[in-house]
C-alpha cells in the first residue's frame, strides 16, 4: 500500500464520507456512525478535500481541517483521510478512479448526505460516479423530498434498494444507491460558520 494511504484487505466494505468539513461536526459523526450501522461497513474514511470545486470561497488550511476532523471523530473504524490531496483530485469521479486502482477488490461506498442528492446532477461526471460504486444517502433535515424528486434520483430510479435492504448495498454492482431515513441532527459546517464559532 503506499505510503499515507489507509490499508484496505480485497473485500472490505468500505464507506467514503467526502468534503470540505469546514469544519467538522456531531453531524458528520452522526451519519458516520449511521453508515457503518446500516450499511454493514467495515469502515468509513473521511475524504477532507482540498477544496469545494462548487464553492467561489475556499475553505480553512488542509491541515487545521484534518485536526478538527480527527478531535472530533474518535472511532476504531472511521480513518480521517488526505487522499484528494495525495492523488491530486479535485473531483471525485477522479478521485474514485485513482481509488479503484490503488484497491482493487475493496467494496467502496459512496457516502453523501440527501441535500448533495439533490445536486448531485451538477456534480463532474456524476453519470459516471453513479456507474463506478454504489451510493448510499443519509437524510438531512428538509432534504429528502428535493432528494427524491431530484435528476439523479429519476434518472436511475430503477437502480435505487429498498432501505430494508440497505446492509446489501456494499455487494451490489453499480449503479445501485439506497436512502436512509431515520433519526437526523439538525446541525451545518455554514450554520456553526455563520455563528462565528469557526473562522477561516
Amino acid at each position: 500500500m503506499r505510503h499515507g494511504f489507509p490499508t484496505a484487505m480485497p473485500g472490505m466494505r468500505v464507506g467514503l464520507l467526502g468534503g470540505s468539513f469546514d469544519p467538522p461536526h456531531a453531524g458528520h459523526v452522526h451519519i458516520t456512525r449511521w453508515a457503518l450501522r446500516r450499511l454493514n461497513l467495515d469502515a468509513v474514511w473521511w475524504l477532507v478535500s482540498p477544496g469545494n470545486p462548487l464553492k467561489a470561497e475556499g475553505p480553512a488550511p488542509l491541515e487545521r481541517r484534518m485536526q478538527a476532523a480527527r478531535a472530533v471523530m474518535d472511532h476504531p473504524r472511521v480513518r480521517v483521510t488526505d487522499i484528494e490531496s495525495r492523488l491530486g483530485t479535485r473531483y471525485t469521479a477522479a478521485t474514485l478512479t485513482g481509488m479503484l486502482k490503488i484497491y482493487p477488490g475493496v467494496r467502496f461506498v459512496w457516502l453523501m448526505g440527501a441535500d448533495n442528492l439533490a445536486s448531485f446532477h451538477r456534480w463532474e461526471d456524476w453519470q459516471r460516479i453513479m456507474e463506478m460504486v454504489p451510493i448510499g444517502v443519509l437524510a438531512r433535515p428538509g432534504e429528502q423530498l428535493a432528494a427524491g424528486l431530484s435528476p439523479a434520483a429519476q434518472r436511475y430510479a430503477r437502480s435505487r434498494l429498498p432501505r430494508f435492504q440497505a446492509g446489501r448495498l456494499a455487494d451490489a454492482r453499480p449503479p445501485c444507491w439506497t436512502l436512509l431515513t431515520g433519526p437526523m441532527l439538525g446541525i451545518s459546517s455554514s450554520e456553526i460558520r455563520r455563528r462565528g464559532e469557526w473562522v477561516r
